[in-house]
């Protein structure tokens, strides 16, 4: 009765059970010990855990396998690990299981590295681990980002045969994702007998969060040429990628792919939709999906105060935020980073402070990188450039790429040539593969006629093998995405959209608009500057949705 009642997560009634049979008087065994600690460890009911460890000392089953495995896993659960860590040293014959509960005990409380040598002490063992014990020490290699731990299991499980396994492999394929190896990743997905929808799911969100959208699409594509039904983790891999692609016609197909109820009674895919729809500058459909949703929890509330705000809502997003704390749900650094971004796009300085600073104040949140980032990309747009550097030398951590970015974008802004030389200085420290960096320094140089150390940056650059990247604008076309490079010479309609660029030109200068030429390229004359402007990727973009969509306007690039 015990074990079905456990069986079927009744763990209140299965403790209630066992009261009963020893208030009757009936001594429990090792086969009813196991099951009456799973419901005091999924309880986390310590105390009665303790107790009925005692009786097993009392009973003489302190040595059974199954009995002390289970005293292990109650322990851990419990969070007193090294208590755990006894009980299974005293295990005298263990198995599998024991080693198995161990290794999660340790990747529970994030000590993926002690799981990692728990394994490695069991295959010293004459025991072989069953496909559950490697799933779960690929997780731990997951939890750490080690592709070189994940490569060593990877060996030993080609050794052992068990590549086979769908549960295994698809371990592996995530463990390589996380660590940003697609190749490998792929290579696994590719070797698979069989996969399931979890399989496809993980492949297809992996190539989406490694910024491989159209991968993932074409993912998507194979998997219904062979007839298998996308589930919700797919779906979100998917709409990530038509996230990054901005391509919402596609988005909303595959949000088809799910029954709507289910995607509105799916928290993930309700968050990715509206993620969708928000960075697409749709809100009123991003807000129909939040209405609709059947359950809302903090990430979904993050998602639509985020849309909001930087799409322009700020004040609604504002209002949203009050309502989130009268519903008792506490915002976290998430909720913060999206009002924060609001203010930032608004210029709302005042209402800034005030949010970044009621972080610790009111919230007890600790404040993280990308919540700095945010305060100083504000003050820098405001023209605080002497408080938001000020800021970036007091933050209790170092200031990231992102944060000098927002510094430097300011610089440009308002044309502070001292301090931009500072900030660039901090960017190639930081980034000293960034090609960019080492040509805007150039450049200011070159503004500052300082052209011998203009000189030194290109020779630097040369030397260490530093070349410009080329950028490129996207747009789509009648369901078909176009690339532009500064400069592009290729396309078919292109003597059509140089045609389209002279007339807007014509028309801008007429206006009164005279193109700024500071920070383009530093090596050539002011009217070779003004012509690359023009054909930059992004007019080239626009220019080609407007002679394809004269009537209706072009799409968002």
């Amino acid at each position: 009765m015990i074990r079905g009642l456990v069986s079927n997560d009744c763990f209140d009634d299965a403790v209630d059970f066992y009261s009963l049979m020893r208030s009757e008087g009936f001594l429990p065994n090792n086969f009813t010990f196991p099951f009456v600690l799973k419901a005091c460890a999924r309880l986390l009911d310590l105390q009665l855990g303790v107790k009925i460890h005692t009786l097993v000392v009392k009973a003489g089953f302190h040595y059974d396998v199954f009995v002390k495995t289970s005293l292990v896993c109650l322990y851990a659960k419990c969070g007193f690990l090294e208590d755990a860590h006894k009980v299974f040293d005293d295990i005298p014959k263990k198995n599998v299981v024991s080693w198995t509960t161990i290794i999660s005990a340790y990747i529970g409380v994030g000590k993926s590295r002690e799981a990692i040598d728990m394994f490695r002490r069991l295959l010293e063992t004459n025991l072989v681990p069953d496909s559950f014990t490697v799933v779960r020490v690929l997780s731990a290699c997951t939890q750490l980002g080690d592709i070189n731990c994940g490569e060593w299991i990877h060996k030993w499980i080609m050794e052992m045969g068990m590549v086979r396994n769908i549960f295994v492999a698809t371990s592996l394929v995530d463990v390589y994702a996380k660590c940003g190896n697609m190749e490998k990743a792929r290579g696994v997905f590719d070797g698979m007998p069989e996969k399931d929808i979890v399989t496809w799911g993980a492949m297809i969100q992996a190539y989406a969060l490694n910024g491989l959208p159209r991968e993932a699409m074409d993912l998507l594509f194979q998997m219904q040429r062979e007839n298998v039904k996308p589930e919700c983790y797919s779906v979100v891999g998917v709409l990530s990628a038509c996230t990054r692609l901005g391509a919402l016609e596609l988005g909303e197909w595959a949000s088809g792919l799910v029954d709507r109820n289910e995607f509105l009674c799916s928290l993930i895919v309700g968050t990715a939709l509206i993620d969708l729809y928000a960075k697409y500058g749709n809100m009123a459909w991003a807000w129909e999906v939040f209405k609709g949703m059947k359950e809302k929890d903090r990430v979904v509330w993050n998602a639509i105060i985020s849309g909001l705000a930087m799409n322009g809502y700020v004040k609604i997003s504002f209002g949203l935020f009050g309502q989130v704390e009268k519903k008792g749900i506490k915002p976290d650094g998430n909720t913060f980073i999206g009002l924060l971004c609001g203010c930032t796009h608004a210029g709302l300085v005042d209402e800034d402070r005030q949010y970044f600073n009621s972080m610790d104040r009111v919230f007890s949140l600790t404040l993280i990188v990308e919540h700095y980032g945010c305060m100083v990309d504000l003050l820098s747009r405001a023209g605080l450039l002497d408080e938001a550097h000020q800021m970036i030398r007091n933050m209790p951590m170092e200031a990231n790429a992102i944060v000098w970015g927002a510094l430097l974008g300011a610089c440009r802004m308002h044309r502070d040539t001292q301090l931009a030389e500072l900030v660039l200085k901090q960017l190639i420290e930081l980034e000293p593969w960034n090609s960019r960096n080492h040509v805007l320094l150039s450049n200011i140089y070159s503004t500052n006629l300082k052209w011998d150390e203009a000189a030194m940056i290109r020779l630097s650059m040369n030397e260490k093998g530093i070349q410009k990247l080329q950028r490129c604008s996207w747009i789509k076309v009648h369901g078909i995405v176009h690339e532009f490079f500064v400069g592009d010479k290729y396309h078919p309609l292109l003597e059509k959209i140089n045609a389209k660029l002279d007339e807007l030109t014509k028309k801008m200068k007429v206006a009164g608009y005279i193109p700024t030429t500071d920070y383009v390229l530093f090596d050539i004359e002011e009217e070779e500057n003004e012509h690359f402007l023009g054909c930059h990727g992004e007019k080239l973009a626009l220019a080609l949705g407007l002679i394809s969509t004269p009537h209706k306007g072009s799409e968002k690039p």
